[in-house]
């Protein structure tokens, strides 16, 4: 039986889409995720949500630039570019 990490809490006043969106950037931030994102069917099995609910968490993703959409492919993580991880080195 697999374990259920986050649930989406249907009560809140944060949209479920958002919730969404705030959990597979956390599991971003941490690494859990570091090249695909699960598929749409994946995350609807995990969260319990309806397609459009988890496109649009997808696509808040993809506005803040932390993923990219092919469409046919996926959903992958955008790597960070070398500056953005150094932070700033002057000094």
């Amino acid at each position: 039986m697999g374990t259920v990490r986050h649930m989406i809490d249907r009560d809140s006043h944060v949209p479920p889409w958002m919730q969404l969106a705030e959990i597979l950037r956390e599991r971003i931030r941490k690494g859990e995720i570091t090249n695909r994102l699960p598929g749409e069917r994946s995350l609807q099995q995990e969260f319990g949500l309806a397609p459009v609910t988890i496109r649009k968490a997808v696509r808040k993703l993809a506005e803040e630039g932390m993923v990219r959409t092919t469409p046919g492919m996926g959903s992958f993580v955008v790597k960070p570019s070398p500056e953005s991880e150094s932070g700033s080195a002057t000094g």
